[in-house]
């Protein structure tokens, strides 16, 4: 049985959140803030948290972010309702855009709710879940929590080389999450195929009304 399109934005949307939100609510109930765990050289669990965007950048005020998420996430529902029965869409555009709003909805949920839901001790100790004294902040103000790190490889610039010789180098830096990931996987896979959809819609509507009428002509001859 072949899903909906609907449905499997649905489903994408829904199983990304869970898996996002069960992580970072695992790595806050058993790590300290600041605590690292070395699987590899390369990827390290190291549990952080920020006031801001997607990998950590920080714009405007943290009330103003939350805003900003709701109702962008709010848009791009709206907007996967409205394009999911159109045949000339492609279902990977679908994929992409659910994946972004998945990861925007999953960074939502820790603004709105992680202040009331957790306390905020100071290291060593671990953040407790519903603790008696109430959360560390109000509704709309809680930290995204971040926990992937992937340091693949440094070294040091040449003496050399200017402004940046003899400087350390790491890459890669930032520290993520699920939701950050899934951001960023969406908006790569669109942009690298399916970037006709966002560079001109009208004339994407118009392509494709061409083609319903060239085949409802070839089907009357």
């Amino acid at each position: 049985m072949k899903l909906s399109r609907g449905l499997l934005a649905t489903i994408i949307i829904v199983g990304v959140l869970l898996i996002d939100q069960i992580v970072k609510i695992w790595i806050k109930t058993h790590l300290y803030l600041g605590e690292e765990i070395v699987i590899t050289d390369w990827f390290r669990i190291y549990f952080i948290e920020n006031n801001g965007m997607a990998f950590g950048m920080e714009i405007g005020s943290k009330l103003f972010l939350t805003l900003f998420r709701i109702v962008a996430v709010s848009l791009l529902i709206y907007y996967i309702i409205k394009i999911r029965n159109r045949s000339y869409i492609k279902t990977g555009y679908i994929v992409c855009c659910a994946l972004i709003t998945a990861g925007a909805a999953g960074n939502i949920f820790d603004s709105l709710f992680y202040g009331v839901l957790f306390n905020n001790p100071y290291p060593p100790e671990i953040a407790t879940m519903f603790p008696d004294g109430g959360g560390y902040a109000p509704l709309f103000h809680g930290k995204v929590v971040d926990m992937l790190y992937f340091p693949l490889f440094s070294f040091y610039w040449p003496d050399w080389m200017p402004f940046v010789g003899g400087q350390y180098f790491l890459f890669f830096q930032p520290i993520f999450n699920i939701a950050d990931a899934a951001i960023t996987v969406g908006i790569f896979i669109l942009i690298l195929f399916y970037s006709r959809y966002l560079s001109s819609p009208v004339a994407v509507d118009e392509h494709a009304a061409h083609e319903e009428g060239t085949s409802s002509g070839k089907s009357d001859e």
